[in-house]
């Protein structure tokens, strides 16, 4: 037992389930959301990889006796991640940048900050809140640099609920759903195909960012257009106007012309 806790690599995702159960799953999704070092525990693919776990092929693939409890994940998880990323608002409120002054490390890089508060900018408070959960990293620093930049607590707290389901229970479900299909497929060797299945995920979570880019990049492009047909307009007023006067001008020395003659 001693050996086998030993030889655990903590960011090998079959390892923490095999090792740690429900349990090691409830402590890494709050450590990845509210403590800054826990930026680099495999969120999405634990995720995954519980759901599979707490499938009926779950013994075959992972061995005798560690099949998880599905209602004790889809309960336990998103409060766990609610509760860690709480905290990590409280402390961005508590603390302020002061948090962030430190210098760049292998655990922390000012970047990360940086790429949190573009997407908290980006996107606005609510949004930013929901999406940061399906971004690797950005889901760990966007917490407290919603905290630095003043978001309210209650209603970081309504969309941190809502982001918090969305990506727990719904990765859980996949891998859930998925995992018979996988085993039919693979067999037991999952661990070599975790990756493309966790890119998968990734990419098919951030379809909502890429969507609001593209909307924003369309709302943009009218905007400029907008802008550049009244721009031609009033361009034109101005013409009119000139031609106007101008007209106007010429009429005055005709009319005193005729005045002069008679």
């Amino acid at each position: 037992m001693i050996s086998e806790n030993v030889a655990l690599n903590p960011l090998d995702p079959k390892d923490l389930i095999h090792t740690f159960g429900m349990i090691g799953v409830w402590v890494i999704l709050f450590a990845e959301t509210g403590l800054l070092v826990g930026f680099f525990f495999p969120g999405d693919s634990l995720l995954f990889l519980a759901g599979v776990a707490a499938s009926p092929v779950a013994d075959a693939i992972f061995g005798d006796g560690t099949r998880l409890s599905l209602a004790g994940l889809m309960i336990g998880g998103p409060v766990c991640a609610i509760a860690g990323a709480q905290l990590g608002h409280w402390l961005g409120a508590r603390y302020g940048r002061r948090m962030f002054d430190k210098p760049n490390s292998r655990l922390f890089k000012r970047e990360y900050v940086a790429k949190a508060e573009y997407y908290f900018q980006k996107f606005g408070p609510a949004k930013a809140v929901v999406l940061a959960r399906f971004i690797p990293i950005v889901r760990t620093f966007l917490n407290p640099v919603a905290g630095v930049l003043g978001m309210p607590a209650r209603q970081f707290f309504v969309w941190n609920v809502v982001g918090a389901v969305l990506w727990v229970d719904g990765i859980l479900l996949i891998g859930y759903v998925l995992a018979r299909q996988i085993y039919d497929a693979i067999g037991d060797q999952i661990d070599r195909y975790i990756l493309p299945v966790v890119a998968l995920i990734i990419l098919i979570s951030v379809l909502p960012i890429f969507f609001e880019f593209l909307r924003d990049r369309k709302a943009r492009k009218r905007g400029e257009a907008v802008a550049v047909i009244a721009a031609a307009t009033a361009a034109g007023a101005v013409d009119a106007a000139r031609d106007a006067i101008d007209g106007g001008d010429d009429d005055h020395p005709h009319g005193h012309g005729g005045q002069h003659r008679r």
